[in-house]
């Protein structure tokens, strides 16, 4: 790792789940008075706390940005994260801090990263009706043939699939949108990877989705299935919303949940961290620099600013 002397303009710090990113962005932020946007795709939702791990208490006097945005059952997507995105940033620079973007979800990361810009796309209710009755992996050949597959989230489930075919079918029919989605890298952020072991991460997965569990999770799902919120919804969210709702509904055991949930988990941080490899492939103006989870606290952000001399106290 290379210390540079060019200003930045962004932190970002991200890492698979249970890494333990959030402290290590909170900690960063109150040695250079800065402020933290999330960069997590399901901590938007109100009402979703401890399914997505939002541990609010970590920030403290730190402000944070873009979470309990949108209520639960809402389909957040990813040019309305880069409009909210940019406010929080110009928010942010306006008072003189520093922003430090913070999160697991690649997508969103990288999107910042590469300069993303995405016009509105409207709902086709034509091309929907078309779609509807084909399977998943109907939908993910046609939006092959549309695209290249870099995010697998696109085909999770067939809602999504088919919103994916409906943007690009938009793009593919208002050619003159293809100039302002054409990407800017930027060459001015540095970003900061929370390098954890497999054993360890799979130790703390587990043992933060037991701490969940005791802690209430299982109420938190029935809240939101009692405020009239489908369970098909809950079940897009993915994880511990798709598992203890399966649950809840009486399609699978208490057992059976939590053990397809903790291999869910499991195989989500494998992604994260597969996604992280072919970002730096796909940004080469932002490589990551990995640091290890188990560096304490002060050398951690020792760490950090000695890769930013313009920041060094």
């Amino acid at each position: 790792m290379t210390a540079t002397n060019t200003p930045l303009s962004l932190i970002v710090i991200t890492g698979p789940t249970a890494s333990g990113k959030t402290r290590r962005a909170v900690e960063l932020a109150r040695a250079i008075d800065g402020e933290i946007i999330s960069a997590d795709s399901r901590q938007v939702y109100r009402g979703m706390d401890l399914g997505t791990g939002k541990d609010l208490e970590e920030y403290g006097d730190i402000p944070v940005h873009l979470i309990d945005i949108c209520p639960a059952g809402y389909k957040y997507n990813l040019y309305e994260y880069l409009r909210d995105y940019r406010t929080a940033y110009d928010n942010i620079t306006s008072l003189g801090k520093m922003p430090i973007l913070c999160g697991g979800t690649g997508l969103y990361v990288e999107s910042v990263l590469k300069g993303l810009s995405l016009p509105e796309v409207p709902e086709n209710p034509q091309l929907r009706h078309s779609l509807e009755g084909k399977t998943l992996a109907e939908l993910t050949g046609i939006l092959a043939s549309m695209k290249s597959l870099h995010n697998t989230t696109d085909v999770d489930t067939a809602k999504r699939a088919i919103r994916a075919i409906e943007i690009q079918t938009y793009y593919a029919e208002h050619p003159d949108m293809s100039t302002d989605t054409e990407p800017h890298p930027l060459t001015d952020a540095l970003v900061i990877g929370v390098d954890v072991d497999r054993e360890t991460r799979r130790r703390r997965i587990t043992e933060r989705l037991h701490a969940r569990l005791n802690a209430g999770m299982l109420d938190e799902v029935r809240r939101l299935l009692e405020s009239g919120i489908p369970a098909e919804d809950l079940i897009y969210y993915g994880l511990e919303y798709k598992y203890l709702t399966l649950h809840l509904t009486g399609q699978i055991s208490y057992d059976d949940m939590f053990s397809q949930l903790e291999i869910a988990i499991h195989q989500f941080a494998k992604r994260q961290m597969t996604w992280f490899r072919g970002m730096e492939r796909r940004v080469p103006s932002s490589p990551i620099h990995w640091l290890p989870s188990t560096l304490p606290s002060s050398d951690f952000t020792s760490a950090v600013l000695n890769l930013v001399p313009t920041l060094k106290q």
